[in-house]
């Protein structure tokens, strides 16, 4: 998938100056950049729509207490 997106010169800068001194395309960084940066984005608004149901109560939560009984982990 071909995608077009505009950089702030600074950025595109240092990704120029990257790419030249490493020999490797930009787009080989905005790949790594995009992998790995979509894990991140993904916890941080995964979670924060859960935060979410739980604020308004439509998410079950348990304590830890109950987890550590359920689990049999309470000795």
């Amino acid at each position: 998938m071909a995608v077009s997106i505009r950089l702030d010169p600074e950025i595109e800068q240092r990704l120029d100056q990257l790419a030249s001194q490493t020999g490797r395309a930009k787009s080989y960084y905005l790949r790594e950049l995009i992998e790995g940066g979509l894990d991140d984005l993904e916890d941080f608004y995964l979670a924060d729509a859960a935060m979410e149901r739980v604020r308004k109560g439509t998410e079950k939560v348990f304590t830890a207490a109950k987890v550590r009984k359920d689990l049999g982990l309470d000795h």
